[in-house]
């Protein structure tokens, strides 16, 4: 599948940039059943020493169209957007990226809440976000892949819609090969040093500082 800015045009021709049984060796068909894949989130993030009194939600980023899908985009190059054959994430792809958030969040045992959405009718901070990376990108030789996640967030103090803080965060990492498991792969190392970057600096934006050295 090729996106355009404002459309998808869907498109049965193989990739010529990698041969034989490589994951992206050939468009699949749009009627076939796809495989579904989950990223986790990061296992190793440091305990807070105090948990604060707040409640945070977290919205659902938003995105480009080509990124606003269940399928796992691979650039061939700079303008063209592919999808990988056969496979698909488990949710779309905002979905699934507030789910990582949402879980790292909670599972620092900072906050005495995280959600999807405020408790009542308000609630004290909100983070809102943008993915304007989070796919594979075919190296120069053909064949290598890496993985390039970008996000751009902001912490919001619900009571005044003030941000008090904004940042982007990119990650990426190399792919052992271009078989659908090693991508995977790739897309959860990226994906585990990004959302533990933007869980620190989301807690420090609102006066919890995790233990340094953890």
């Amino acid at each position: 599948m090729i996106f355009s800015r404002r459309h998808m045009l869907t498109s049965t021709l193989a990739l010529t940039f990698l041969s034989g049984c490589g994951a992206v060796s050939a468009l699949n068909q749009a009627t076939t059943p796809l495989d579904a894949y989950d990223l986790q989130a990061p296992r190793n993030l440091p305990q807070a020493g105090r948990t604060l009194a707040r409640s945070l939600s977290i919205e659902p980023p938003t995105t480009s169209g080509a990124l606003d899908t269940d399928r796992i985009l691979i650039r061939p190059n700079a303008v063209q957007s592919l999808y990988l054959p056969g496979v698909r994430w488990s949710e779309d792809t905002p979905q699934m990226v507030q789910t990582l958030l949402l879980r790292a969040f909670e599972d620092t045992g900072a906050l005495s809440y995280v959600g999807r959405r405020p408790l009542g009718a308000t609630g004290d901070f909100a983070l809102i976000s943008e993915i304007t990376d989070f796919q594979a990108e075919l190296g120069a030789d053909g064949t290598s892949v890496t993985t390039r996640l970008r996000v751009t967030a902001r912490m919001v103090r619900e009571t005044d819609a003030r941000v008090l803080a904004r940042r982007s965060f990119t990650a990426t990492a190399p792919a052992r090969s271009n078989d659908t498991m090693d991508i995977v792969e790739s897309f959860n190392t990226a994906s585990d040093e990004l959302i533990t970057d933007l869980v620190r600096w989301g807690l420090e934006a609102v006066g919890i500082g995790l233990p340094a050295g953890q």
